[in-house]
C-alpha cells in the first residue's frame, strides 16, 4: 500500500456532489479562483491622484492689462506671471515619464485652449507621438498651455489630463497632472521619479481625492 502524500487533496471516495466540487478545485483550480489568487497578492492600486507642482525656473510678473486686473491683482494678490521654460520640450519629458508609467494611448493634446489632435474611439500610441511631437506643434504658435490627455487600459482602465503652463496665475502650479481612475503604485513611483529627475524637481507630492 502506498503512502499518501498529506499535501495532496485526496478524491473522495465518498461521492457526495460537495466533496466532488471540492476536490476538482483543489487539484484543478478555475481561472476564476486562478484570478482571485493573483488579485490579492497583487500590487497596491492609488486611485485618483492629482500632483502639483512647478519647475525650478524663474517666474516673471505679468502687469495688469487695463485698470480693472489692476485692482483685482492688489486685492487677491494673485496676478499672473510667466514660468522660464519651452513648453515643447516640457512636455515630451512628461509624455516620456508617462509611457515609462505604462500609458500606452494618446487621446488628446489641446494648445492655448484648441484643440490640434484628438482620438477619442481609436486613441493613437503615445510613444509614436512623442516622436511626432515637435512635428505636431511645430507650425503651431504656443502662448500659454499645453494640454494632454492619455489613456491607460493595462490592468486597471485610467485616464491621465496634464496641463503644462507657461503663463498662470501666481496662486497656481506650472503643472497640474490629475491621473482619474486607477494606478499601480510602482508605475506611479516610476513616472515620479522620472519627472524628479529630467525636470531638476527637489520633489514631487499627490493627494488622492
Amino acid at each position: 500500500m502506498t503512502e499518501r502524500n498529506p499535501d495532496f487533496t485526496q478524491p473522495p471516495w465518498v461521492q457526495s456532489p460537495s466533496e466532488v466540487m471540492d476536490w476538482i478545485n483543489a487539484t484543478h483550480p478555475s481561472k476564476k479562483t486562478k484570478g482571485k489568487k493573483q488579485a490579492s497578492s497583487g500590487e497596491k492600486i492609488l486611485r485618483n491622484l492629482h500632483v502639483r507642482f512647478d519647475l525650478n525656473v524663474e517666474q516673471k510678473k505679468i502687469p495688469p492689462s487695463n485698470v480693472f486686473s489692476k485692482v483685482m491683482t492688489m486685492i487677491t494678490g494673485n496676478g499672473f506671471v510667466e514660468e522660464g521654460f519651452d513648453l515643447v520640450p516640457t512636455g515630451e519629458l512628461v509624455l516620456r515619464g508617462l509611457a515609462k508609467a505604462k500609458f500606452k494611448n494618446l487621446s488628446k493634446i489641446v494648445i492655448d485652449e484648441k484643440t490640434v489632435f484628438h482620438h477619442s474611439n481609436d486613441p493613437t500610441d503615445l510613444r509614436k507621438t512623442i516622436d511626432d511631437f515637435s512635428l505636431i506643434t511645430h507650425d503651431i504658435p504656443i502662448g500659454k498651455s499645453i494640454e494632454v490627455t492619455a489613456i491607460l487600459t493595462e490592468g486597471i482602465r485610467s485616464i491621465v489630463i496634464v496641463k503644462i503652463m507657461k503663463i498662470h496665475k501666481k496662486k497656481d502650479h506650472a503643472v497640474d497632472i490629475q491621473i482619474k481612475g486607477g494606478i499601480k503604485e510602482e508605475s506611479y513611483h516610476t513616472f515620479k521619479n522620472y519627472l524628479i529627475e529630467k525636470l531638476g524637481l527637489k520633489g514631487l507630492d499627490a493627494e488622492q481625492k
